[in-house]
């Protein structure tokens, strides 16, 4: 399918694109000893994602969604490398710098790190599911990644032809990040399921190590 041909129906997207703003807000909060990277890699990050789905949102042809699907997996691919590495950091400075570090930077380091974590989640999460948001809305017949409630809810219980969409996997993001299990959507796929593995993991050592560690700093 070339650029010419009709505009392929999409979901807005004015809610991930909040999301990936959001995320890079809180990059560019962290501290400079924990960032691996200079203070541009927000600004070019943002160029290089919003672009793509201002292009979906004024033409949806398969060129803008191709590339806007590409870049969105990239970015979560390197801002997962990034939160390895901005972590290993975080436990660097407990171990090594306990008596330099302030209770109030460690927990405002450590929710930017958690709160950037749930998002990226849950843009790779909707990228991903029944083959991307335009093949959900267009009935593409992919095979899911996760099973929500709504999909095997009573008819009339959910709106006709309901397809989950950036809120759901938000929810799901969010949820895997707290109660560090599935809740309302159910892994289907190995990919789904290691994607909440990791998920959690860092969740996890986030809220455990950094978070509580800021809090008795605190106390």
């Amino acid at each position: 399918m070339n650029d010419s041909a009709p505009p392929i129906p999409h979901e807005r997207r004015w809610r991930p694109a909040v999301a990936i703003v959001t995320v890079l807000a809180l990059i560019a909060y962290l501290p400079d000893r924990l960032r691996p990277f200079g203070d541009w890699f927000p600004y070019a990050c943002a160029v290089a994602i919003l672009v793509p789905m201002i292009g979906v949102g004024f033409s949806g042809t398969s060129f803008w969604l191709r590339l806007e699907r590409a870049v969105v997996l990239v970015f979560f691919v390197i801002n997962q490398v990034f939160t390895m590495i901005m972590l290993a950091r975080l436990f660097n400075e407990m171990a090594f710098h306990a008596r330099e570090i302030n209770g109030i930077w460690l927990l405002a380091s450590s929710v930017s790190i958690w709160v950037g974590n749930v998002l990226t989640y849950a843009l790779a999460y909707w990228q991903l599911d029944r083959g991307g948001p335009e093949a959900r809305k267009n009935n593409a017949g992919v095979k899911p990644d996760w099973l929500f409630a709504s999909d095997s809810a009573p008819e009339g219980d959910v709106i006709a032809g309901w397809r989950p969409t950036f809120p759901d996997y938000l929810f799901l993001g969010f949820t895997t990040a707290t109660a560090f299990s599935p809740t309302d959507a159910l892994p289907l796929t190995v990919r789904a399921k290691m994607l909440m593995m990791v998920e959690s993991t860092v969740s996890l050592a986030t809220i455990i190590f950094v978070a509580a560690r800021a809090i008795n700093i605190l106390a």
